[in-house]
């Protein structure tokens, strides 16, 4: 039995996305004496909802500066439309798939692989029943190809293979049409990634291939893009995408932005906001926004400091871990005001560790660069791990659009 904590005024939620509509869920931050029933109390709302909605197990401790996603009310339905589409291994538990499914437009199986020769290589885990489930739902459910090389890695000698070889390339359209047939996908997003700078316009003329073979029967054809900020940005991950090219070459295209914060770099934010947006104001020049999807990532990491660059490696640790982490070691929970996303610090076995990763907070600001910027909708990487806040308040923003 929890203690009550007496909480004389309703402390004031985090601001609301800003838009014509008011919204039933509500932001609100956890201080110091709060417990799960002194909210409720605040709130008028049942002890039970704030537990469901945001994945509270017994005993509920909760931790100073916590984001907690509360049930304020009925209104209006939200009146901005969003395309969203989730990523998922076919290892993906089937409970977290039909949780999550309500709340997508389609399903992007990771991954299909390909040889030199144009042969598909399909995962190793058999997909049938995701296929199946997304179908059952409305839910598009997507082919994803990537070119993974023997190693499980992204291998670009298999990207410069396929778009610069006429009969591979030929070969890997007839196959992918058929795969797309036989197994009752609806789409196909293209995810290469360090592309060659002279693979360039090569690879944006074989996703305009894949969508001029594709199109007619009605299938829908995406591309990934690494998140640029200029048509001069150096590094592999960039110089072979072209947002203009590829805008046009595709039906919607992936603003990948996620991974600032990432396994081998410092301790940052995986989607600081501010990066985020500077990628999204740079896209917009380059291709229509009804095209564009926002990346928006569902995990954090989990650093061990010193941050040693070379040596270091984060750990990928689920939003729900996160916090648990945070409750566990006693530590508050921080709010980076320029990335817009949240983190703390801990020790552990001696050591000091840095935890960077999402919430309902994070994810508003993320949102609003939708109607900010006219946006199509967005693309999770991934859903393997069931965040409910996070689909919450997206089914509380947005018009969830279905094929």
């Amino acid at each position: 039995m929890l203690l009550k904590g007496s909480h004389p005024h309703p402390a004031p939620a985090y601001n609301k996305l800003k838009s014509k509509q008011e919204h039933s869920m509500e932001i609100y931050v956890v201080k110091s004496g709060d417990t799960v029933d002194s909210i409720a109390d605040s709130y008028g709302i049942p002890v039970s909802s704030v537990i469901y909605n945001n994945q509270l197990t017994y005993p509920y401790a909760l931790a100073v500066g916590q984001a907690l996603l509360l049930s304020a009310g009925e209104t209006s339905a939200p009146d901005y439309p969003a395309w969203v589409n989730g990523y998922a291994y076919p290892f993906i538990q089937r409970d977290t798939l039909s949780e999550t499914l309500p709340y997508l437009s389609s399903l992007s199986v990771f991954s299909y692989g390909f040889t030199t020769q144009g042969d598909l290589v399909p995962p190793t885990v058999d997909d049938t029943f995701m296929i199946d489930a997304a179908l059952a739902q409305g839910v598009r459910p997507v082919l994803t190809l990537t070119p993974f090389g023997p190693d499980g890695n992204f291998n670009n000698f298999l990207i410069t293979s396929v778009v610069n070889d006429q009969e591979a390339k030929e070969n890997l359209l007839a196959n992918l049409l058929a795969t797309v047939q036989e197994k009752d996908f609806q789409g196909v997003d293209i995810d290469f990634e360090y592309i060659r700078p002279e693979d360039r316009i090569p690879f944006a003329d074989f996703v305009a291939d894949v969508r001029n073979l594709l199109s007619p029967y009605g299938y829908h054809v995406s591309v990934a893009l690494a998140p640029k900020t200029s048509d001069t940005q150096a590094g592999l991950l960039y110089e072979g995408k072209d947002y203009g090219l590829l805008g046009e070459a595709a039906d919607s295209v992936l603003l990948m932005t996620y991974e600032w914060g990432y396994t081998y770099g410092p301790p940052m934010a995986v989607a600081p906001v501010n990066k985020v947006r500077q990628v999204v104001e740079y896209a917009v020049t380059r291709i229509d926004p009804s095209k564009i999807d926002l990346g928006i990532p569902n995990y954090g990491y989990d650093w061990t400091l010193p941050f040693v660059q070379g040596t270091s490696r984060a750990t990928t640790v689920s939003n729900l871990e996160a916090v648990r982490i945070a409750v566990e070691a006693g530590v508050p929970i921080q709010f980076d005001e320029v990335a817009m996303s949240p983190f703390f610090r801990y020790e552990k076995d001696g050591q000091e560790h840095e935890v960077w990763f999402e919430d309902v907070r994070s994810y508003r600001e993320k949102f609003a660069l939708l109607p900010a910027y006219g946006l199509r909708g967005m693309g999770y990487w991934q859903i393997m791990r069931f965040f409910r806040p996070n689909w919450l308040l997206l089914e509380d923003t947005f018009q969830i659009q279905k094929p």
